[in-house]
């Protein structure tokens, strides 16, 4: 004697297969689940990649507003930031505009504008430890926020392939 048993809705087939009990022969149970697949889209992601511009700095766009700091490479480069001058939150900025200025030991560097905006949030942290850029400068060495008022400005920025070629051909 055989059942077999089917749930559409959850796409289980279940198959029982009993035969007649012997000293020597078990009862023989095989389950089998396949899970339905689902493809979801919900167009453009709210979190993209970090992006790059040539100056070194990158932003990183989450629910229309940009995080904004300096690379790795531009970080190294200064050495120990021991100063950090940044826009009042409310400044409207076009792509590549000077927004403020980095202070090492070694140099001082102008900071760029990644993207056409307004400033929503400055790092507050920076005032009382600068080397925080050093330290985490992807993380919590951000330097602003801004809202982008431009989509298209971050497609033309470098995505971090692109950046690290870049690096290369300015190093040889």
């Amino acid at each position: 004697m055989a059942w077999r048993c089917t749930v559409s809705n959850l796409r289980v087939v279940t198959s029982l297969c009993l035969h007649a009990p012997m000293p020597w022969q078990p009862l023989h149970r095989t389950v089998r689940i396949t899970w339905p697949l689902r493809n979801l889209s919900t167009g453009r992601p709210a979190l993209s990649a970090r992006k790059f511009t040539d100056k070194h700095e990158w932003v990183m766009v989450e629910n229309g507003i940009g995080t904004v700091g300096i690379s790795n490479y531009a970080q190294e480069a200064l050495g120990d930031v021991v100063y950090c001058g940044l826009p009042e939150i409310g400044t409207k900025l076009n792509q590549l505009d000077e927004f403020g200025a980095l202070e090492s030991v070694k140099a001082a560097s102008e900071l760029y504008s990644p993207l056409t905006g307004e400033v929503t949030d400055i790092n507050k942290a920076l005032a009382d430890n600068p080397g925080l850029v050093n330290k985490s400068c992807y993380g919590e060495g951000w330097l602003i926020k801004m809202t982008i008022d431009n989509p298209a400005e971050v497609d033309e920025l470098m995505d971090e392939e692109g950046y690290e070629k870049f690096l290369k051909s300015i190093e040889d």
